[in-house]
């Protein structure tokens, strides 16, 4: 697939909104409000209708080079972005995944055998794994494999059984609805204290509600698993051969983590945007895949394609929030304790 994106205007640190020409996006679920914090990070991202007269369009980004293998359905190498510089990403280097659980052996052997994979980064929570296993590849003589979890109450030490652990979504949606009743409560209000459903926010999948909802959602990787964001980063540019990251659908941690990545590497922003946007395209199979699982089921019983698919104007308002308040990607990350050598390592290895 080639991705064709119409720009606004140019700039993360200021309107960049982004319309896909092809079939890169379209489409998003349900939010919720925005915290103070992001609130104040995003207050000056400027909103609003487009402009036609002020639309270009900026020509082939890139190919989108899917990796069809048994057992995953939103695999893809990201090389072939255009860098900053002129350059471009190097093929054959990070490629992005769904959850690798059902890869077949035949798989497994062209991952290692033909596209040169040594190593595994698994952003999937410690409940996860525990619930739907390490994956075929735990064992492989040939791959190493990294876990990063990027919520804060995940904790692979527990004296809870693992039958009985939440999965991190389980717990946000106990907190919400908790919250909620005491509001309720506290206006006289007892709707949604039985699990009425009309005292949930109605959120417009495609729009701003959803932009909102899942860029404050990849900020919060930021904010609660620091150590893992970098780590990740770090276990990228240690790999020795390719090194594919993955979560369950693929889209959401594992888009954070690619992108900021490609960012660190040189990419430039409308290629790394374009490239999150891509997996709208396999949401349909994702969430067929998913909704066969355990940990995932309940989760996603009910949800639509629509809800569920990246828009490139999430990923511009995370890279914008880090534009404002940090100066970029680069900026954040020094203040994690990131280094111009860590910078160097991960643009050697993408380049």
């Amino acid at each position: 697939m080639i991705c064709f994106l119409t720009v606004l205007s140019s700039g993360i640190g200021g309107r960049l909104l982004l319309k896909d020409v092809a079939r890169c996006s379209r489409a998003g679920p349900p939010g919720r409000s925005r915290s103070a914090a992001v609130q104040r990070r995003l207050s000056d991202y400027q909103r609003g209708p487009s402009h036609p007269n002020r639309r270009r369009i900026v020509g082939v980004v890139h190919d989108i080079q899917w990796i069809d293998l048994e057992g995953v359905v939103n695999m893809r190498d990201v090389g072939g972005m255009p860098t900053l510089d002129g350059g471009t990403i190097a093929s054959g280097r990070l490629i992005r995944s769904d959850n690798l659980q059902e890869l077949s052996d035949a798989a497994i052997r062209r991952l290692v055998d033909e596209l040169g994979v040594t190593d595994v980064v698994d952003l999937r929570t410690h409940v996860e794994v525990a619930q739907e296993g390490a994956g075929p590849l735990v064992g492989h003589p040939s791959v190493r494999i990294s876990h990063f979890t990027l919520y804060a109450d995940d904790s692979a030490e527990s004296g809870i059984p693992d039958s009985e652990r939440e999965l991190p979504w389980e717990t946000q949606a106990r907190r919400e609805a908790a919250a909620r009743a005491r509001r309720e409560q506290a206006n006289g209000d007892v709707r949604g204290t039985s699990g009425d459903q009309s005292s949930k926010p109605h959120i417009v999948p495609g729009g701003q509600d959803h932009d909102d909802f899942w860029s404050d959602h990849y900020l919060s990787y930021l904010g609660q698993r620091p150590e893992s964001v970098v780590g990740a980063l770090r276990a990228i540019a240690d790999a020795k051969g390719a090194v594919v990251v993955h979560c369950a659908a693929g889209k959401d941690r594992t888009g954070t983590i690619t992108g900021l990545a490609l960012v660190v590497a040189g990419a430039r922003p409308e290629a790394v945007i374009a490239d999150y946007a891509a997996s709208a395209e396999r949401v349909p199979q994702i969430l067929d895949r998913l909704l066969r699982r355990p940990a995932y089921a309940a989760n996603l019983l009910g949800k639509t394609v629509a809800e569920q698919s990246p828009r490139p104007e999430t990923m511009t308002r995370l890279l914008a929030a880090l534009e404002r308040d940090f100066g970029g990607v680069l900026g954040w990350l020094s203040t994690q304790d990131w280094t111009e050598a860590d910078t160097e390592a991960v643009r050697a290895k993408l380049r």
